[in-house]
């Protein structure tokens, strides 16, 4: 198994914690993947082609580093539907500042919905082209436990989020509070959905 991400400091995460000697990380481009033509069994992309500037040529890449009957996968998130947590925040930051529009994912992403996937794959040349959701349970104990994550800064979200003002930022907090089902106990449960795409390399 080999592992290609551009970023050293994850790829050195990961070596911290996958010790098995089959499994190797190095630093690479999904658009020009370093790696000789027909090289493995499998190939698959992990919630990333839709930050990828040239998403036919990722997967163009990935076909070329399959082996003939090989399988091509990817799976992202579904922003624009069920991925619950992220639908909630940037439903509410657009009701109160339509400018947020321009970040959200949902928007930004097409290709994170079924059939642009599918044809993205199709395009690229392979074969036997299906897409399935996957849904993972998100559970939250409080409001507070679901609002932890955008807190970090980093990536859209927390980054919006923390951008603003203070007034905004408590405005936008109590309009998130609204929209989420909040159980007797304080409990949040939503569903996290990815989109997986599954194809044969000819």
């Amino acid at each position: 198994m080999t592992g290609i991400d551009p970023s050293e400091g994850f790829l050195s995460y990961a070596r911290n914690r996958v010790v098995d000697p089959r499994a190797s990380f190095r630093v690479g481009d999904a658009q020009a993947l370093p790696v000789p033509d027909a090289s493995f069994n499998a190939t698959v992309s992990g919630l990333m082609i839709n930050f990828v500037s040239d998403q036919a040529k990722a997967v163009s890449e990935m076909s070329r580093a399959t082996r003939p009957s090989g399988i091509v996968a990817a799976y992202v998130w579904d922003y624009a539907g069920e991925m619950q947590m992220k639908r909630h925040f940037w439903d509410a930051a657009v009701a109160l500042d339509p400018a947020a529009f321009s970040l959200d994912e949902g928007r930004r992403f097409p290709v994170c919905r079924p059939e642009q996937l599918a044809t993205l794959f199709r395009a690229a040349g392979l074969d036997h082209v299906q897409v399935r959701a996957i849904d993972v349970s998100t559970p939250f104990k409080d409001f507070d436990d679901y609002r932890k994550p955008f807190l970090g800064g980093q990536a859209p979200a927390p980054g919006y989020y923390m951008s603003l003002p203070e007034v905004r930022r408590t405005a936008l907090r109590e309009r998130i509070r609204g929209r989420p089902p909040i159980s007797n106990d304080g409990t949040i449960h939503l569903i996290a959905r990815a989109w997986a795409v599954r194809a044969t390399r000819p």
